[in-house]
């Protein structure tokens, strides 16, 4: 990893002119882009609660969540605010492929003038630790029990952590945030949804400081997502397309809800579903190929009803879904 040209914040912004929120807060930011500061998208939507949640871990150094289902945008979200206020950033997927060793460092054979020692390699944390980085946490709720320990020795108020390998207690940085995200609260795989997540013990929820929740936007606010980032559908005709195709994901919403559905449309499938409309020109083709094929067989008929309702259109899948029902 690259090391960081920038050490501390060095202006105050605020808050409303930045993100339009309604409020006098200042935030710390930097003059200075490095280039661990995540690309700022001109068409990102913030949500108002969750983005404040966000600029208190960043200027008064609290520990946060952000929970919510999948395809929520909740890594983006932090990512955004990092952007706009050129805050390096560091994330990483907690899936079952981080171990400890990852995070903590390991020793690896290096070449050194020409002979083969062993060196000292330092992880993902003490990197972090020692700099003006936001450290993001992804799926925090699918990381392993020794991975978990890592962590919370982080996510005390002094935040020092000790190498044991080698002999070194690492303070952290001033301006080193740490922040995560979760599909459940620590309660598990409840409803099946989310196969690897795992139960977190009430004394390290207890150690994030906030928690906030990220939960699907309301349609206008999708709508407003989709034009800026597919600008073709800007007209009449357009707006009226991805109205339909809102009307769809919100279906296979309230079918996950109530149980006929194992899984829905998110966000990002969403504005997927529009990106490969304009590739493939057809709004159906490009449907099947964004959700409906990642869908269970048996569920399909039930989703290809669903886009019937809002396209006034058959799909393939509910011919055969009526062939059956008729045979």
């Amino acid at each position: 990893m690259s090391d960081i040209i920038v050490d501390q914040p060095d202006l105050m912004v605020s808050v409303r002119e930045l993100f339009g929120i309604n409020t006098d807060l200042k935030v710390p930011a930097f003059s200075t882009r490095d280039d661990h500061v995540p690309d700022i998208d001109p068409a990102y939507l913030f949500n108002p609660e969750v983005t404040l949640a966000i600029l208190a871990g960043f200027s008064r150094d609290r520990r946060v969540m952000i929970q919510g289902l999948h395809g929520t945008g909740k890594s983006t979200h932090i990512e955004q605010v990092a952007a706009r206020l050129n805050w390096p950033c560091l994330r990483v997927n907690l899936d079952g492929h981080i171990s400890r060793l990852d995070l903590v460092g390991k020793d690896s054979i290096v070449l050194r003038d020409g002979k083969q020692i062993t060196e000292f390699k330092e992880g993902i944390v003490p990197w972090a630790l020692k700099r003006p980085v936001a450290l993001i946490f992804d799926e925090f709720d699918a990381g392993r029990p020794d991975v978990m320990f890592v962590i919370q020795r982080i996510l005390e108020r002094d935040g020092k952590f000790t190498l044991l390998d080698q002999n070194e207690v690492i303070h952290p940085h001033a301006s080193f945030r740490l922040f995560a995200t979760a599909n459940t609260v620590g309660l598990g795989n409840l409803n099946g949804l989310y196969h690897g997540t795992q139960m977190i013990n009430q004394a390290q929820m207890d150690r994030w400081n906030i928690v906030s929740t990220l939960n699907y936007l309301p349609a206008d606010d999708e709508l407003k997502i989709i034009q800026g980032r597919v600008p073709s559908f800007q007209t009449d005709k357009g707006r009226q397309q991805v109205e339909a195709m809102i009307a769809v994901a919100d279906l296979t919403r309230k079918g996950f809800a109530a149980g006929d559905l194992s899984t829905l449309m998110s966000p990002r499938t969403l504005i997927s579903w529009a990106e490969n409309t304009e590739i493939f020109h057809s709004v159906s083709v490009a449907f099947r190929l964004s959700f409906l094929n990642k869908c269970d067989e048996a569920e399909r008929p039930i989703i290809a009803e669903y886009f019937q309702r809002c396209f006034d259109q058959e799909l393939e899948e509910s011919y055969l879904h009526s062939e059956v029902m008729g045979g």
